[in-house]
């Protein structure tokens, strides 16, 4: 395959970096397979980064960011401008990687990098309005003002499932800010980590910067572990379970860290009986069906109005029937394959849950071979254990209501707050579901889907989603430490609050 060989993918590959130095080659830890999903298959090799690698990248990223964050931000704008021009190059051979080493199909690789150069492409611009506010003080003569710093050493750790736009979500605006970023990618897709390093590598090269972008590639308890508990690390951004999710905010909060967090999500769908059935369908089909049902906001749940159940269930059988299940990599493809056994494992384990519960299974259903399974329908009960969890797989809960006040408490009664939906023409419906009785996910949507958020809004969600925000709006602010200032310009000492000491 030309795009590993042009994004510098070798048979062996390594597993630390230095910003705009060469790869650590070292062997001290064990290798890491990389595997293609769709036809299990070793894509190439890596050797892991052992602690003594983690060490060498970490005094370089302490000593980057003692000078990285002097330089004017919109100069560091700048560099992250080079960033997605080179990334605008390498688009295709990454989108490729992504599809290969994930299972994703090649539209959504490809996406996924525009993703990467679009929150580049906000970065740049941020860079120039990283505001402050200027209050009034009460005492005469004085002036108020709060100003951001760069806040230091970001520790990046991603999932499979987004495996380099959530790297530059983060690393982007971190670098704007006067940060500077180590990354822990997941162990499923180092490919994708290396073959950003590569790129970063010879922008920073070319412009004469080292250790703004790192990685340690290696396993959760050792890399993993130590990044949490390195108190080097002022902040660390987490994609992951909720139950990981919980391990890192007790970890790294004991030490008086800070933490992002972008954890589950169980998100729904409600239509109501004025929905338009040609929006409905295929928002439901790509939300549910789109990564194989493997992006944090994939639609898990249709809460639909009771006038309407058989209509919305006859046309999206009818639309799952036309699904081409297959290699990613081919164009007429819409779903490829679950990122591994367990995965499918946990796919079959869901649906005899289901059976056991009294669910009815209304499409699909089955494993293919392989990592390969159908995309599957499910009549549900919102109550059911099973559908209070996130499974990572296109399995999609039909449940029925018959009041709004019924849809919005089905809706908000599961454990996760990230993504919502309502397919409505009524107006009033809808400014009730995105009102403080509605949803209380921090993603709300009005007939469009779950998933396919926009980089301009800030991204995450609420409950054991975990409640951090990355991505666009005043997500920068994460990334730097608030400083309030006042200034006495007169000649006298007075106190707040006309509080006096006299001497």
């Amino acid at each position: 395959m030309d795009f590993l060989k042009e994004l510098g993918i070798d048979k062996e590959n390594y597993g630390a970096c230095i910003g705009g130095e060469d790869w650590i080659k070292s062997k001290d830890s064990k290798k890491n397979d990389s595997i293609n999903p769709a036809t299990g298959e070793v894509i190439a090799t890596l050797y892991q980064a052992s602690e003594a690698d983690y060490e060498k990248v970490m005094a370089a990223a302490e000593e980057t960011f003692k000078e990285w964050k002097k330089v004017p931000a919109p100069i560091r704008g700048q560099l992250v401008r080079e960033i997605a021009d080179a990334l605008r190059e390498k688009k295709d051979a990454l989108g490729s990687l992504v599809s290969l080493e994930m299972g994703k199909i090649k539209q959504e690789g490809d996406g996924e990098v525009q993703e990467m150069i679009d929150i580049a492409d906000f970065a740049v611009g941020q860079s120039r309005m990283l505001y402050g506010k200027t209050m009034h003080s009460e005492r005469q003569d004085h002036r108020m003002y709060e100003q951001w710093h760069p806040l230091g050493i970001l520790g990046v750790i991603t999932a499979f499932n987004f495996p380099v736009a959530v790297w530059a979500w983060n690393a982007c605006l971190a670098a704007i800010c006067g940060d500077v970023t180590i990354w822990k990618p997941s162990s499923s897709t180092p490919l994708c980590a290396v073959a950003i390093q590569n790129i970063c590598n010879n922008v920073l090269n070319e412009h004469g910067y080292k250790g703004i972008f790192n990685t340690v590639i290696g396993s959760g308890s050792v890399i993993g572990e130590r990044m949490l508990n390195d108190k080097r690390v002022q902040l660390v951004s987490f994609t992951g379970s909720t139950k990981m999710g919980r391990h890192v905010s007790e970890v790294v909060s004991e030490r008086f860290g800070k933490t992002i967090l972008e954890l589950g999500g169980n998100n729904a769908i409600i239509v109501d009986e004025t929905a338009d059935m040609d929006m409905v369908i295929p928002a439901i089909a790509f939300g549910a069906v789109g990564t194989a049902g493997q992006r944090c906001t994939s639609t898990r749940r249709i809460i639909v109005n009771e006038s309407r159940y058989d209509e919305l269930v006859k046309r999206l059988i009818s639309a799952y029937k036309q699904v081409n299940i297959g290699d990613p990599l081919h164009d007429e493809t819409l779903m490829g394959p679950l990122v591994n056994e367990n995965a499918v494992s946990d796919f079959q384990n869901a649906l005899e849950i289901v059976r056991e519960s009294g669910g009815e299974i209304l499409y699909g259903g089955e494993t293919l071979e392989g990592n390969f399974v159908q995309p599957t329908i499910v009549k549900a009960e919102n109550h059911w254990d099973i559908v209070q969890e996130e499974t990572f797989a296109p399995i999609l809960y039909i449940i029925k209501y018959k009041t709004l006040d019924e849809a919005i408490a089905y809706h908000n009664d599961v454990p996760q707050g990230l993504s919502s939906s309502m397919f409505t023409l009524n107006v009033q419906n809808a400014e009730t579901f995105l009102s403080s009785v509605g949803s209380d996910c921090g993603i709300a949507n009005i007939n469009i889907g779950t998933s396919g958020a926009e980089i301009g809004g800030a991204f995450g969600g609420e409950k054991e989603t975990g409640g951090g925000r990355e991505s666009g709006s005043d997500a920068w602010k994460q990334y730097m430490r608030r400083q309030t200032n006042t200034i006495n310009w007169s000649k006298e000492l007075p106190l707040a609050q006309g509080i006096k000491f006299d001497l």
